[in-house]
């Protein structure tokens, strides 16, 4: 018997900033997602072909092939993006306990999908939610696509656990999701009792973490057919350049 999934508490647009300061996260949906950023869901559907092409992530500690990925590096300064130099990912061991301390270097994202005016309206957008947190400033943003798939029988969309990544803010749209059960998300207060349990369903649906306020994870994933996967973009912003191993 499936386990019945639990909707996100969806936010409003005119609700996103306040429900964040409150509770350090929220939920839009695609629909509210648009409005805010000015992106047309049929552009941001366009982009999702690109998951079907990323490489074997090949830095997993536990062994596992069940994660494929790519990786780029931006950094917004107002209404203009740039992209940065394709350069390792890296986070301290004290966010990431399986693969803190670890210089990974992954496949760059694909020239033509960053290229795209959409690609450059999600961020610009998106740094301009962290500054109505954060206070205006430029933004370092890393993006990651991810395929989570069910090669092993299993995939672990968070294989760290329950984490902070150490930067502003967090964004995890989801993407794509098919013959799947489980990968149900789990947001806790860094220092607090209170959680919140739910799936992100929606394509492009996204969930927005105030990373200095909420701990997250996402819960494995099972095969309810032969092949599975679910595909999200994770955009992370941090002021002040992005996080050195040399820092």
């Amino acid at each position: 018997m499936t386990t019945p999934l639990l909707s996100p508490p969806k936010a409003s647009p005119a609700e996103l900033v306040p429900v964040l300061q409150q509770q350090g996260y929220a939920v839009l949906d695609a629909r509210s997602l648009c409005d805010m950023s000015g992106c047309d869901l049929g552009a941001l559907h366009a982009l999702a072909p690109s998951w079907g092409d990323l490489p074997p992530d090949a830095h997993l500690k536990d062994g596992g092939r069940y994660r494929r990925r790519r990786h780029a590096c931006f950094v917004v300064q107002g209404e203009q993006l740039t992209q940065s130099a394709h350069r390792a990912h890296w986070q301290p061991i004290e966010y990431n306990a399986l693969h803190g301390g670890m210089s990974r270097m992954f496949e760059p994202m694909d020239a033509e999908l960053v290229s795209q005016p959409v690609w450059k309206q999600l961020l610009v957008w998106l740094a301009s939610v962290c500054s109505s947190l954060k206070g205006r400033q430029d933004w370092y943003v890393e993006a990651h696509q991810f395929r989570i798939d069910t090669s092993d029988g299993i995939g672990r969309p968070t294989p760290e656990g329950a984490h902070r990544d150490g930067v502003d803010l967090v964004a995890v749209f989801l993407v794509d999701r098919q013959g799947v059960k489980g990968g149900e998300t789990r947001v806790f207060e860094a220092t607090g009792p209170n959680g919140q349990r739910f799936t992100l369903i929606e394509p492009w649906s996204v969930l927005l973490l105030d990373d200095a306020r909420v701990i997250h994870e996402s819960t494995p994933i099972q095969p309810l057919q032969q092949e599975g996967h679910r595909d999200t973009l994770v955009l992370t912003l941090r002021a002040g350049g992005f996080q050195d191993e040399a820092a």
